[in-house]
């Protein structure tokens, strides 16, 4: 299959794809927090990414996406190990934080992505973009509350997650016009497997708890499942965004992340939400919203003015 060198942009709809992917995404963390009570981080990712490998094999064989473009190997590799990396750092932290919080926390990565895609990336950095990533975090501080100090260390692991999570954007948005996005998804599934298999090889020969191999049970093996599902779509849709709009206009969208954090966070495992939640919430809404309603007008005056 040839792969186009580059894709029309549309902000728009990259916008609304990112967003897709940010609803979809707090479904693989439900299913990771369910299964930190009885298994350890490394474990869970090496299962989250051998179901993505799994789920996308057939769009592989079918579309016969064999051919991987030159040069492109070890980059599409690492961004799979940087993807592996923010996911062992944020499960170890759902493990000791309750979701909204370690969400939240992980919310510093928009900017670090927006600065980073700037330097990395030459993109330009407009004060529209700015303000709505600055509000989208101030709404995201309203949620936490300074009490998010009382867990301690554990908030580095949210931070880690985030520099991990960024740097995985860049990358991806660095591949996006070159390469294929369901190659990319199941090359990058193929080397963090890779990485966590040999990961828990070790731990289980010496015995260390948080990264040993252990027996999945009936319920555990439909968690995974789900948690495979909710990885593909999620980052797949990732994946296509990036194709479609600059990294820091996309930036702000991933706020819409806490949304669903919030609600299935009740309904699961009963967090009801605080009035400053809710506060927060809007606020992130509202600098999506905005952002998203200038790039349409700034998109038809070019269009217009072309």
């Amino acid at each position: 299959m040839e792969i186009a060198k580059t894709r029309q942009p549309n902000h728009s709809l990259g916008a609304l794809q990112l967003c897709a992917g940010m609803l979809i995404i707090p479904f693989l963390d439900v299913f990771a927090k369910l299964l930190g009570v009885t298994h350890g981080p490394f474990e869970i990712t090496f299962w989250r990414f051998f179901m993505q490998t799994v789920l996308m094999l057939p769009f592989i064989m079918v579309l016969r996406l064999w051919s991987v473009p030159a040069g492109t190997l070890i980059p599409q590799a690492v961004r799979g190990l940087l993807l592996a990396m923010a996911t062992v750092f944020f499960f170890a932290a759902l493990q000791h934080l309750p979701m909204a919080e370690a969400i939240a926390i992980f919310f510093a990565q928009p900017l670090i992505l927006t600065l980073l895609s700037v330097v990395l990336l030459g993109e330009k950095l407009r004060a529209r973009r700015i303000s709505a990533i600055l509000f989208g975090l101030a709404g995201t501080i309203i949620i936490v509350q300074p009490s998010v100090l009382v867990f301690g260390w554990a908030a580095v692991l949210p931070l880690g997650s985030a520099v991990s999570m960024a740097l995985y954007m860049v990358l991806t948005r660095r591949l996006a016009d070159d390469v294929n996005p369901y190659q990319m998804q199941f090359l990058g599934s193929v080397a963090a497997m890779a990485a966590l298999g040999a990961v828990v090889l070790v731990g289980s020969m010496l015995s260390i708890p948080s990264a040993s191999m252990s027996v999945l049970t009936l319920q555990e093996t439909g968690w995974v499942i789900g948690m495979g599902i909710a990885a593909t779509l999620g980052h797949a849709f990732i994946v296509l965004a990036a194709g479609k709009a600059p990294t820091n206009l996309l930036a702000p969208f991933q706020y819409v992340e806490i949304i669903g954090a919030t609600i299935l966070g009740y309904l699961v495992f009963g967090d009801i939400p605080a009035n400053s939640t809710i506060l927060g919430v809007s606020i992130i809404i509202a600098s999506g919203l905005y952002l998203f309603h200038r790039e349409r007008v700034a998109a038809r005056k070019q269009a217009v003015g072309g």
